[in-house]
């Protein structure tokens, strides 16, 4: 488990150990947009394994919502550095680890807004349009070697990372917020955190075998739709 946030991290590794006391769980607390930081929790994950079989390469943020020609350059920039290249690090010195097993399985988190636009979040669409091309060159590139790479796309998944995006949008009231955006959703209503990682098991396993380069929408459906449903 990697984080940057240690406390996080020792709950998590705890809430894991509980269920699943079999389980060997190491935590590395890590900045992915620091490719030192990456190296090094690739390092000690084979340290403490031999191998690296998975790899859910999940670390995101989604900035802060303004129209393209006012954004914030700083915010801009960290955008990238964690959802594009703490993405690419992680892959860049995961991937050679499974070359030499010949076999490997590597989850990218993009977005819906990897495969259309969002208003106000240049650099979240920008950075998860990237994670997705990454994704196709990384099957094309390591098919050969037994590497299996795709991406999961999610739309408004209920967490912390969108609970905030709501109470930017209406911060006096963001389940609001959060109803009148699910409208617009096939369903009508958002999706859980479990039901993408359903998905993401999948992509992990032998089943998925011969799935590679694919970038995968969690959202309902609402990201075939056009406009209101």
């Amino acid at each position: 488990l990697i984080d940057y946030n240690e406390k996080a991290l020792a709950e998590a590794k705890q809430a894991i150990e509980k269920e699943y006391t079999n389980a060997k769980v190491i935590t590395v607390v890590a900045d992915v947009s620091k490719e030192d930081d990456v190296k090094h929790y690739v390092d000690e994950t084979v340290k403490a394994f031999g191998r690296i079989d998975g790899f859910y390469n999940n670390a995101g943020i989604e900035g802060k919502q303004a129209s393209m020609a006012d954004y914030d350059m700083d915010v801009f920039k960290r955008v990238i550095d964690i959802n594009l290249m703490g993405v690419y690090y992680g892959m860049r010195y995961i991937i050679p680890i499974m070359q030499k097993n010949n076999y490997g399985r590597i989850v990218n988190v993009a977005s819906v807004g990897g495969i259309r636009g969002v208003l106000n979040q240049t650099p979240y669409v920008a950075s998860k349009h990237a994670v997705s091309g990454m994704t196709k060159n990384a099957a094309l590139e390591y098919g050969k070697f037994g590497i299996i790479t795709n991406a999961i796309a999610p739309g408004a998944i209920l967490t912390p990372m969108v609970a905030e995006a709501f109470k930017q949008a209406n911060a006096s009231d963001p389940k609001a917020a959060e109803t009148e955006y699910a409208k617009a959703n096939p369903t009508k209503r958002l999706g859980l955190p479990e039901e993408v990682a359903k998905v993401v098991v999948f992509l992990l396993s032998e089943e998925a075998s011969y799935v590679s380069g694919q970038t995968i929408a969690i959202d309902g459906g609402e990201s075939n739709t056009y406009g209101f449903v």
